[in-house]
């Protein structure tokens, strides 16, 4: 790799750094091609991005950036998930590694707060954006709901009176 190369990579890494909801870094060591494909795939499907890239060039990328903290943990074998979702990447990367004993889940940064192994945990356990937003949504539907079905009711229950009287008397 030629030094404009590792630039350009480093630019993209500082972006991806700057941009992302949430920053998870793992220790890979032992894995098989097979294991890092699945876990590449259950990624993408989870709106999660994995990225090997060196140690050192990602060092450099994390400089002035908020996650500056994931620095300690770019030692070894080392993969970056990262994802817009706040929640996303983190809840890849526990599911995963429920799955493999070699894969060690090292921290991260969400926001711009350093996460050790136990808050990439909490973090995977919250809802995602796409929970919280029909959750709100659910809310804010509910009173409309519940004044029509309170409209509704006082006319159905006059029906349903009417209906008895009208039986009674034929």
């Amino acid at each position: 790799m030629d030094r404009a190369q590792k630039e350009k990579l480093v630019e993209e890494l500082g972006q991806i750094f700057e941009s992302s909801g949430v920053v998870v870094v793992a220790r890979y060591e032992g894995l098989t091609v097979a294991e890092m494909t699945d876990l590449r795939a259950r990624a993408s499907a989870g709106e999660t991005s994995v990225r090997v890239a060196k140690n050192r060039l990602a060092k450099i990328a994390l400089e002035g950036t908020p996650c500056g903290s994931i620095a300690e943990y770019l030692q070894g074998m080392t993969v970056i998930a990262y994802s817009e979702d706040p929640v996303a990447a983190a809840k890849v990367v526990e599911d995963f590694a429920k799955g493999n004993q070699k894969f060690q889940i090292l921290g991260g940064n969400m926001g711009g707060t350093a996460l050790d192994r136990a808050g990439v945990e909490a973090v995977s356990k919250m809802p995602s954006r796409d929970e919280l937003i029909a959750s709100i949504v659910g809310c804010i539907g509910a009173p409309a709901s519940n004044i029509a079905g309170a409209i509704g009711a006082p006319a159905s229950n006059i029906a349903s009176i009417l209906s008895t009287i009208e039986e009674k008397a034929a």
